[in-house]
């Protein structure tokens, strides 16, 4: 096409040459070299502060590259299927919007209707302490109403506005920080190969394919953990409903979207998951509790050797060891979110590891 005069178009990573031809280097002088150092060091501490100042967001940069990155599998199945890349996205997005929104319909009518049981039997505990002689007698030997009366005072109602304040920026902020999340993932969705061939275009020519394959390889992994993490939470959260319908326990369904929200935390996620069912059950019948016990015990054991094995060592293979000080060290650095992220990381800098490292210091 060029014989015939017809200009090629570059790629969308390659120079487009209209801009004229790279001049030769700068020689190296002393004030060069100088003046180069200190505009690294100026640059480094002006990335620190902008890193340290943007933690926040960060944070949920990388949550959302995380979830992209572990659905992104569902949306190549979707395109072999025939649909088009804006389709699929659009698909995956919204069946996650709806899982999210039926834990939230699971879990948030209990608490309402709790929280409104409790104010609604209010008057009559207060009328039962009332009536009970001792605490009559402890309310007048420690003026107990004075107490109250004089706490009643401007800066007391001031305090508690703030409280109240406090509580719905708090809710406002977790909305935002979700919304955030959401339109983040669904962006390194749609561009996600643009994103990972401009990743793949930083890289020398040299060196392109071989960190191509490596990179590859590292996103497969940690869809496939994710994946599989998704796959065993379901299953905790589904044998947590059955359970639950058959003993008797109150908001089956949402014991079950609690148990497998926790269950997605390495390490301890099943634990709390089960220390707050048993409370639950223990609660409604101490017979009830105690199944609810020895159900989690045995099913803890089932997951760990005969589920988490077919699922997961088949995708991600990490030593129990730097599964564990991973765990911990994430959740120090960024608590839960560093906990869910732990693993997937250890799996990829364990393949550079193997595959780069230990090579190199072979060869030497």
């Amino acid at each position: 096409m060029a014989e015939l005069g017809v200009e090629t178009e570059p790629t969308e990573f390659e120079p487009s040459g209209r801009f004229g031809v790279p001049g030769r280097p700068l020689r190296r002088s002393s004030f060069l070299i100088g003046f180069t150092g200190a505009l690294g060091v100026l640059l480094a501490y002006a990335v620190f502060l902008g890193v340290r100042n943007s933690a926040g967001i960060l944070v949920l940069v990388v949550i959302a590259l995380f979830l992209a990155v572990g659905l992104h599998p569902a949306v190549v199945r979707l395109r072999r299927w025939g649909l088009p890349h804006g389709l699929a996205v659009a698909v995956v997005t919204l069946t996650v919007v709806l899982l999210i929104v039926g834990g939230l319909l699971a879990l948030v009518p209990p608490v309402v209707t709790q929280s409104g049981q409790f104010i609604e039997h209010l008057p009559g505990y207060v009328d039962d302490l009332r009536r009970n002689p001792t605490v009559n007698d402890l309310v007048e030997r420690y003026d107990v109403m004075e107490r109250v009366q004089s706490a009643a005072n401007a800066t007391t109602i001031g305090r508690a506005l703030g409280g109240v304040l406090g509580g719905a920026q708090l809710i406002f902020g977790t909305i935002f920080r979700a919304l955030t999340v959401l339109v983040l993932t669904i962006y390194f969705l749609a561009y996600f190969n643009k994103l990972r061939d401009l990743g793949y275009a930083l890289v020398p020519r040299s060196r392109r394919e071989r960190v191509r394959l490596i990179g590859d390889e590292i996103l497969t992994r940690v869809g496939a953990y994710m994946v599989g993490a998704l796959t065993i939470a379901v299953l905790a959260g589904a044998s947590t409903f059955v359970f639950a319908l058959v003993v008797g326990l109150p908001y089956p369904f949402a014991l079950a979207v609690v148990v497998a929200v926790t269950d997605l935390i390495p390490q301890i996620g099943a634990t709390l998951g089960a220390v707050v069912v048993t409370l639950v059950g223990l609660a409604t019948d101490l017979p009830v509790g105690i199944a609810c016990l020895v159900f989690f015990l045995i099913y803890q054991q089932v997951e760990n050797y005969l589920i988490y094995p077919k699922i997961m060592r088949r995708a991600v293979s990490v030593n129990e060891v730097a599964a564990l000080l991973a765990a911990l060290l994430g959740v120090s650095l960024l608590g839960v979110v560093g906990a869910l992220i732990a693993i997937p990381t250890v799996a990829a800098l364990q393949l550079i590891l193997r595959e780069v490292v230990l090579p190199r210091q072979e060869s030497r």
